[in-house]
């Protein structure tokens, strides 16, 4: 007789865990929801402005990305590495959320974006999305000497501007990875600057705007707990220094080489307490950031294509943020 099994968890309407082990990641929310969490298929011919490809990165490990090129005439285009919220345990490149917003950004850049398929938790716990991150980083570096050729990026591709960026829980990749880059020579490959989007950034101890702040489409606190416990190794709490790098387990900001950072902070995200902690820390270390804080808008408020749709003021602030980061990475 075959024995049925069990749900353990259940977060949220966007992923089930079973007591074998198995995880379901069907949407079972809203249905009017699910086009946004859908895949879309790469397209090599332009559409409205943007051609994208799907390339594996690592042959052994399977490591891809998604390449978004813009049909503008330029001799070379800013890189732009992306990576994915989710809470490191949902969603990936194809999704049509990214595909709606990272066509906007690079055609209005203009830049290339590189947008990497992060291995999800639990099945893969980090470290590793953050290590999947680097990979793709140091990738872009093999481009840059010669050691390897991706078409779209060699030819128009201009390694002496990459840029980092992440919604959500990318954002703390972004951290990691900015972090990591610090220790390394990435010549002849620059790393120009770095753009968290309303990072993933919170203690164990509940902070007042997780009380207080209403939840999101995109964020709610169960995902917050739940999403983390998943993710996070063994025995560890969101102290951890991927989820709290201003925590005292985490090495101290003032000891880092970081790139200049475009720093963005949702005004009513319920973790904005915690994101602020970051922001005032990279300051008092005299760290190059600019603070650029979304009024009125939740966390990851651009990924909502039906609020963009349907709310001026959503749709305005998508537009802000993204000339925000044009003008960010135009200028460096």
């Amino acid at each position: 007789m075959v024995q049925e099994k069990k749900l353990v968890q259940d977060v949220s309407g966007w992923l089930r865990v079973y007591d074998d082990g198995s995880v379901d990641r069907t949407w079972t929310g809203p249905p009017e929801v699910k086009f946004m969490a859908e895949p879309v298929s790469p397209h090599e011919q332009f559409i409205d402005g943007i051609a994208t490809r799907d390339v594996t990165i690592d042959q052994n490990s399977g490591l891809r990305a998604r390449i978004y090129l813009p049909e503008e005439e330029n001799p070379k285009f800013p890189i732009i590495l992306h990576f994915h919220g989710g809470g490191f345990c949902i969603s990936q490149a194809d999704w049509f959320m990214y595909y709606q917003f990272y066509t906007r950004l690079a055609k209005s850049v203009p830049a290339i974006v590189v947008s990497v398929y992060l291995r999800p938790a639990p099945e893969n716990k980090l470290p590793a999305a953050c290590d999947d991150g680097y990979a793709a980083l140091l990738w872009l570096k093999s481009l840059s000497k010669g050691e390897s050729n991706e078409p779209w990026l060699n030819t128009h591709g201009d390694f002496n501007r990459v840029f980092l960026i992440g919604d959500s829980s990318g954002g703390n990749i972004v951290h990691e990875v900015a972090t990591r880059s610090g220790f390394i020579d990435l010549n002849p490959l620059r790393l120009a600057g770095a753009i968290p989007i309303h990072p993933g950034f919170v203690r164990a101890q509940r902070s007042k705007s997780e009380l207080e702040q209403p939840e999101s489409p995109f964020l709610t606190l169960d995902m917050v707990d739940k999403f983390l416990a998943l993710a996070l190794p063994n025995g560890c709490t969101k102290d951890h220094p991927i989820t709290c790098p201003m925590g005292s387990f985490a090495p101290p900001i003032e000891t880092l080489s970081l790139p200049p950072l475009m720093y963005c902070v949702a005004e009513k995200d319920m973790i904005k307490d915690t994101e602020m902690e970051y922001y005032e820390l990279l300051k008092k270390a005299n760290k190059d950031v600019e603070l650029f804080i979304s009024t009125e808008m939740g966390h990851s408020f651009y990924l909502n294509k039906i609020a963009i749709d349907t709310e001026p003021v959503t749709a305005a602030q998508t537009g802000v943020l993204i000339e925000g980061i044009k003008v960010f990475i135009n200028k460096h």
